[in-house]
């Protein structure tokens, strides 16, 4: 009976650190914040089944961050707060500067502001703005608000005033109403407002294009993952089961992204001089 005891644990003692050895190692976790541009609700619905199915494909785990607005996540940005983060242009260049966040991937379409007016209201020229109320959904919205306003300032030399009306659903409404004689916003979140209001705007002035929004990473995630990620990120947008996420970002068609090359030239518009 002892030589058996003895022999039994002879055999636990070889076999328990080979367990060890072989069990799974816990997966490293990294954050991914999202600017919130869209209700909470909504970017759970597009980001969480992707985050889900990179984690898969990567081998770890990628938690969503989200801010109650953009003031507190553009804080715990320039702070290097998140691992990952997907950010206005603007955004970016503030990121890049404060913490030399890379971008990864971003869409192949670049990124314009739309000036609209109710469809019957008589202004045909941007110049008849001037002195004008215009509404926008954040001062910092970057296609929606400043680079509106700095082409307004710069190029139309043209002087408005700015109420902020916290979303885009709510600007574009403002000009319903009449509570403002145009709206700063997007052609996306135009096409997301229901027919009847897309029927009751018009489209007065559409802006130069921009590198839009990327998905980047802080300097300490380590730069294989980085790469991965960017690889994984371009060849999940190809499936079909995924495409609706990238849909809903929006980035349907997303490409490699470089910060001098695509940020650069935001970076030159000197977009400090109109936020607030």
């Amino acid at each position: 009976m002892l030589r058996c005891l003895i022999a039994c644990l002879a055999w636990l003692a070889w076999c328990l650190p080979a367990a060890a050895q072989t069990a799974p190692a816990e997966r490293p976790t990294y954050t991914v914040a999202v600017v919130p541009q869209f209700q909470a609700a909504d970017i759970h619905r597009t980001w969480s089944p992707l985050l889900a199915r990179l984690g898969e494909e990567l081998g770890v785990t990628l938690v969503l961050k989200l801010a109650p607005d953009i003031p507190r996540f553009e804080e715990d940005v320039v702070a290097g707060g998140p691992d990952f983060v997907y950010l206005n242009p603007y955004h970016q260049v503030r990121a890049h500067r404060a913490q030399n966040y890379r971008p990864l991937v971003r869409d192949s379409t670049l990124l314009t502001g739309i000036v609209v007016v109710r469809r019957d209201d008589p202004i045909r020229d941007v110049r008849a703005l001037d002195g004008k109320t215009l509404a926008f959904p954040a001062p910092n919205a970057f296609g929606a608000s400043l680079l509106i306003r700095a082409h307004l300032a710069e190029q139309t030399r043209i002087q408005i005033t700015p109420n902020y009306a916290k979303t885009h659903t709510n600007a574009y409404r403002q000009t319903l109403l009449g509570k403002s004689a145009a709206t700063g916003g997007l052609r996306a979140t135009l096409e997301r407002e229901p027919q009847e209001v897309r029927d009751a705007l018009r489209i007065l002035l559409e802006t130069p294009g921009a590198a839009p929004h990327p998905l980047s990473a802080h300097p300490r995630v380590p730069a294989a993952l980085q790469t991965s990620l960017q690889q994984a990120w371009l060849r999940l947008a190809k499936e079909a089961a995924m495409q609706p996420s990238f849909r809903d970002i929006p980035m349907p068609r997303p490409v490699a992204a470089d910060h001098q090359r695509d940020y650069g030239p935001v970076e030159r518009l000197k977009l400090d001089r109109y936020t607030e």
